[in-house]
């Protein structure tokens, strides 16, 4: 029998590092349960000191799922570990991830510590947390650029500590797949007590070289993988976490290990959930999730498909959540088989009164457009979702925008702010332009507009438009969605939700800071 390989997914932790990419509890809890449904093995659930959000978060996860382990992210410092314990109270499997830096820049640069230092600070750590939980993870963070010998040392003490996961990652996406490759070898072999631990890796894609490093280990002997949905991640992302599943079954000829466990057809319902919540759209030619992913075009490749499909695809769609079959829904289908349809696709909705929230606008959307796809109850359950999450100080009561050919485009719109009606008009060079000075003359929010993205939900000149708006103020950064079958009035949602979440307190602390 090959090992197991595990998959260690951190969409809602590392992933959420992305500059915009923040999700709120419930968000992340939609996620975590679409995880659990793949069988991913852990799911890191956030950062449980960064915040009194993170925390809930994390706490909230480990409440909502049974069937994965739940895992927090702290520095090796007691309170860190402390507040990741008492999150993961609940968990049904809960695991605590501790990590140090173990490169000479870092130790010396950011946590001016010597080696001895950090040794014993990260002994100290992993005891600590062991007064949690037996499952306990360490990473020597920039591994990828560490002294080996630093590394076998550092490993060999925190797995007498107690650590049963070691963690080597790519911190900065530095290295290249032999040279990563053969640093995992020489982690494994050089640790004396390795045996009593799994290794893992955690590689970032800065030289676009995340999967093919993670690979690289996998073949060197690591078992466990650290990735994201879609390669989301802080800077350039990380290892997609379809790549690597997709790729060790694909290869069992090549790979010393599997991932039977693993339900792919899982894999792009789950891209979408994620795509949709972060406002981070998929490329189309994206490996995997990607909508040309398995599109054939060239008459050559066209021919050979429909003579054998092996001759041009090395997967078939299907094993990876792909269909043609779809149930079509419209304005004369009923709750029966709107829930029925949304349940397929793995969306379960906690009391009647979300239930009734999204039919009704289901109902709403079913008048503007014939035929209702998969793709638009998505968008419509996260709109829901959306609308429930964050705290609506702004609403869009009214939106009239005139626009012709030689004339100046003009909007007004009528928002409600804290519940009071305010009306103001304003011209621009779009009539999406209009709209956001419309509502910017209202609300004179001072936010920096930094991203604004349209993306069709489906087919079709009435499709629905599915707009993404990204704002920073004072060094915050916030999306924001929307979705219509008007592509304005799609965009004054999107820039609302986004002014409503940039309103909202937050103080959120960031993993990679120095710890002393």
């Amino acid at each position: 029998m090959k090992d197991s390989l595990i998959i260690f997914d951190t969409t809602l932790r590392d992933g959420e590092q992305s500059p915009g990419a923040s999700m709120t509890r419930d968000e992340k809890v939609r996620i975590a349960k679409a995880l659990e449904r793949m069988g991913v093995n852990v799911i890191e659930a956030g950062f449980a000191i960064a915040s009194q959000g993170d925390f809930e978060s994390v706490q909230a996860v480990a409440r909502a799922v049974k069937d994965s382990t739940v895992c927090s992210l702290a520095r090796a410092l007691d309170k860190d570990i402390d507040r990741a314990g008492e999150a993961l109270k609940e968990a049904a499997s809960g695991r605590i991830h501790t990590f140090i830096a173990t490169s000479p820049i870092h130790m010396e640069r950011k946590l001016r510590m010597t080696p001895d230092q950090v040794v014993e600070q990260a002994v100290q750590a992993v005891k600590r947390a062991r007064h949690y939980t037996d499952d306990v993870e360490f990473s020597a963070e920039d591994a990828g650029r560490s002294d080996i010998a630093f590394l076998n040392r550092i490993f060999e003490a925190v797995i007498k500590a107690g650590a049963r996961t070691i963690n080597i990652p790519d911190t900065v996406g530095y290295n290249v797949p032999h040279q990563f490759g053969e640093l995992v070898r020489k982690a494994i072999e050089g640790t004396p007590n390795a045996d009593q631990a799994v290794f893992s890796v955690h590689c970032h894609n800065d030289l676009g070289l995340a999967v093919a490093n993670s690979l690289a280990a996998v073949m060197s002997g690591a078992r466990q993988v650290e990735c994201t949905i879609n390669g989301l991640g802080e800077r350039a992302g990380n290892a997609a976490l379809e790549e690597i599943v997709m790729a060790v079954r694909t290869r069992q000829d090549v790979f010393p290990c599997q991932v039977e466990h693993i339900d792919t057809t899982q894999i792009v319902p789950t891209s979408r959930l994620v795509a949709s919540i972060t406002g981070f759209a998929v490329q189309p030619n994206k490996a995997i999730v990607g909508a040309n992913a398995f599109a054939h075009e060239s008459g050559i490749h066209q021919d050979g498909v429909l003579k054998h499909r092996e001759t041009y695809e090395i997967m078939r769609a299907e094993d990876v959540g792909w269909s043609a079959n779809r149930m079509v829904l419209g304005k004369h289908s009923g709750r029966n088989a709107f829930k029925s349809r949304l349940s397929e696709l793995g969306i379960e909705f906690e009391s009647d009164e979300a239930l009734n929230a999204a039919f009704a606008r289901f109902k709403d959307l079913a008048d503007k457009k014939h035929e209702i796809f998969d793709e638009d109850l998505q968008a419509l359950v996260t709109e829901t979702a959306i609308e429930s999450d964050v705290n609506e100080r702004i609403k869009l009561v009214y939106l009239h925008v005139c626009c012709e050919t030689g004339e100046t485009p003009e909007a007004c719109v009528t928002l409600a702010v804290d519940g009071e009606e305010q009306k103001l008009c304003a011209q621009g060079g779009g009539p999406v332009d209009a709209t956001f000075k419309a509502i910017e003359s209202v609300i004179d929010s001072g936010t920096t507009l930094q991203l604004y993205s349209v993306n069709n939900i489906t087919s079709g000149t009435d499709a629905q438009g599915e707009v993404t708006v990204r704002l920073e103020k004072g060094g915050r950064i916030v999306n924001g969605q929307g979705a219509d079958t008007d592509i304005v009035i799609a965009s004054a949602k999107a820039y609302l939700n986004a002014l409503n979440k940039i309103m909202a307190p937050s103080e959120r602390a960031h993993p990679q800071v120095p710890t002393v």
